[in-house]
C-alpha cells in the first residue's frame, strides 16, 4: 500500500453480490482503467510465466461509477488528476469526446479514392487514442498485417494533434500552431467543443473528407519547402503553417475557396495550388526569419500574433 497507488478505474455501472468472502463485483459496464496501465501490464506479463505465483498478489482499485451523461466530462478529469505524477498530454484527455469518436468512425468506414485509377482503395487511419494504430496492427497475424498495411498505409496515419494542426492553419492561426502540438490542441479542443455544441451535424462525411484534403495539402507543403533554393534549413514547421494560413487568408479576402472535394478525389494537390503555396512559403519565410519588436529568436517570433499580423 505504501509503494503503489493501485489502479484507478471508471465504469458506468457495476453489479455486485454478497459472498462468504465479502462483497464481490460480478460485472462492469464500460470499464476503463485511467491510471495503472503499467501495473496492469506487469501483472498480465507475470501471469504468463509459470514460475511466478500471483495467488497472494493484491492491488487495490479505486473505482468511480460515472453515469453516461457525465462520463465525457468527468472521466478525462479523473484521468488527469490520477496521472498527476506522470506527464500526460492534454490531448489524451479528449479522446472520448463525441467529435473524436465520430472522426474515428469515418476513418474506419470511408475509402479514399485510388489516386492511380485502380481499384486499390485505402483508408486514412485516425488515431483517436495514442497507440491505436500499433495496437490494431499487432492484433493480427503476419498475413493480416500485410492486408492492414495496404488498407491503412502508415503515410495515411494521423492523430488528434495532427488534425488540430491541419485545421488551425486553415483557420488562420499559424502563431498558435507554432506554439507546439499540445498548446495548439488545447485551443483546437476548445474551438471544436464550442462548435460541436452549436452545430454537431456540421461534422459530417464532407467535413471529414475536407480534413483529409487539408492533411494532403499540409504534407505537400512539408515536402515543398525543403526543395526551395531560399530554404537554408530550420523553421520548416513554422514556414509550413504560415504559408498555408497566408493562402487561406488571401483566398478568403477574394471571396473564393479552395476545392477540397477535388483534392479528396485526386488524393493530391494540383500544380496551380502548389505554385501558389510556393510563393506564399517564400514570402512567409522572409517575415519569419526577420524578427522585429525586440525579439531575436525566430521560433519565439513565429509564436507571436505580431508575426502573423
Amino acid at each position: 500500500f505504501a509503494y503503489n497507488n493501485g489502479i484507478t478505474a471508471t465504469a458506468e455501472a457495476v453489479v455486485s453480490r454478497e459472498s462468504e468472502n465479502g462483497l464481490l463485483l460480478t460485472s462492469f459496464k464500460n470499464l476503463q482503467i485511467v491510471n495503472g496501465g503499467q501495473t496492469t501490464a506487469s501483472i498480465h506479463a507475470a501471469s504468463r510465466k509459470r514460475e511466478i505465483d500471483l495467488s497472494k498478489v493484491f492491488v487495490q482499485m479505486k473505482l468511480s461509477i460515472v453515469n453516461k451523461e457525465k462520463a465525457a466530462k468527468v472521466v478525462p478529469q479523473i484521468s488527469e488528476f490520477a496521472n498527476s505524477q506522470n506527464r500526460v498530454n492534454a490531448a489524451d484527455f479528449f479522446a472520448n469526446s463525441p467529435f473524436h469518436v465520430r472522426m474515428e468512425e469515418f476513418s474506419r468506414r470511408l475509402y479514399a479514392p485510388s489516386p492511380d485509377g485502380t481499384f486499390r482503395e485505402s483508408k486514412w487511419f485516425y488515431e483517436r487514442a495514442r497507440g491505436q494504430y500499433a495496437d490494431e496492427r499487432a492484433k493480427r497475424t503476419p498475413a493480416e498485417q500485410r492486408k492492414f498495411d495496404l488498407e491503412y498505409p502508415k503515410s495515411q496515419l494521423f492523430s488528434k494533434t495532427d488534425l488540430g494542426k491541419f485545421l488551425f492553419v486553415w483557420w488562420c492561426h499559424p502563431d498558435i500552431v507554432s506554439k507546439g502540438a499540445q498548446k495548439n490542441f488545447a485551443a483546437f479542443a476548445s474551438k471544436i467543443g464550442d462548435q460541436w455544441k452549436k452545430h454537431p451535424d456540421d461534422f459530417n462525411e464532407s467535413f471529414f473528407k475536407h480534413c483529409i484534403a487539408k492533411a494532403i495539402v499540409f504534407h505537400a507543403v512539408e515536402k515543398l519547402v525543403p526543395e526551395q533554393p531560399w530554404y537554408q534549413g530550420g523553421y520548416r514547421a513554422n514556414i509550413v503553417a504560415y504559408a498555408i494560413s497566408k493562402l487561406a487568408h488571401d483566398v478568403g479576402a477574394l471571396n473564393l475557396s479552395v476545392d477540397f472535394d477535388a483534392i479528396w478525389k485526386s488524393q493530391a494537390v494540383n500544380p496551380a495550388l502548389i505554385e501558389a503555396l510556393r510563393v506564399s512559403a517564400e514570402a512567409c519565410h522572409e517575415i519569419i526569419t526577420d524578427p522585429t519588436g525586440g525579439i531575436s529568436n525566430v521560433t519565439e517570433w513565429a509564436k507571436q500574433q505580431a508575426c502573423w499580423n
